[in-house]
């Protein structure tokens, strides 16, 4: 696994989300009580961007039928729907995010 720098830190304040692209990947990268996650950026059931939802606390909410998912672990939390994000190691150094692809 290799980390690819996505954004510099200070561009998604607490309890913001913001959509990277990545090597061809559209991730969500969100910033909950201090830490980033990174989580696939369509929802599961159809193809809505989940940046374009709402983030409230470890939640994201599909803007297009209302499924949750949690921002830390994947799980799909509300259907529509059924499966879980991918989800995606982060780690910050010196101010940027990064984001570990395969």
């Amino acid at each position: 696994m290799r980390f690819v720098p996505a954004l510099a830190a200070a561009e998604i304040g607490p309890g913001r989300m913001k959509r990277v692209d990545l090597e061809g990947r559209r991730l969500l990268l969100a910033h909950v009580e201090g830490c980033f996650y990174a989580v696939d950026d369509t929802c599961t059931h159809e193809d809505a961007s989940l940046s374009r939802g709402v983030l409230r606390g470890e939640w994201v909410k599909c803007p297009l039928h209302g499924s949750r998912f949690n921002v830390r672990t994947g799980e799909v939390a509300e259907e529509p729907a059924e499966v879980n994000l991918r989800t995606y190691p982060v780690k910050v150094e010196g101010g940027q995010v990064y984001v570990g692809l395969e």
